[in-house]
């Protein structure tokens, strides 16, 4: 491989995020557009469009929002409704199979932590490269931490 990214290095899926996110303001926009436009509509009503609109947009915000950060220190894997920071040291493995959803992280306590940030759904190539560079951070972090933390 060639040489590593500098780093702080974030990986997202950035088409399906654009996806998402226009979809979210789209709905929201034309959901809000309907009600607003539907004369029998009361006020409540046409707050509970809006309200649908606006909830239906933050469910995709959510759906758009996972990411892994790589730093100096560690790498933060953030998914649809958590957060965990991990130091590089805790990462044991980084894979992505053939048909898998997602990248996953085998963890030094013999659990497996599901990476969204780096997913092939859309753009199957980029998230294959974004793996590999995570995989060689995380062997070139992992081996050269012993020296460092005695210095």
């Amino acid at each position: 491989m060639s040489e590593l990214p500098p780093l702080p290095v974030t990986f997202r899926p950035g088409r399906t995020r654009a996806v998402l996110l226009t979809a979210g303001v789209a709905i929201f926009v034309v959901i809000t557009t309907v009600a607003m436009l539907l004369e029998q509509l009361s006020a409540g009503e046409r707050l509970s469009f809006v309200f649908t609109g606006a909830l239906l947009f933050g469910v995709l915000l959510m759906l758009s929002r996972p990411k892994v950060v790589a730093d100096e220190t560690g790498v933060t894997v953030v998914n649809i409704a958590s957060r965990r920071r991990l130091a590089w040291a805790e990462i044991i493995q980084v894979n992505l199979r053939p048909g898998d959803p997602w990248v996953f992280l085998n963890l030094s306590d013999g659990t497996s932590l599901p990476a969204l940030g780096i997913q092939p759904g859309i753009a199957k190539q980029r998230a294959i490269a974004d793996a590999r560079t995570l995989r060689a951070l995380a062997e070139a972090r992992s081996t050269a931490r012993p020296e460092e933390d005695q210095g």
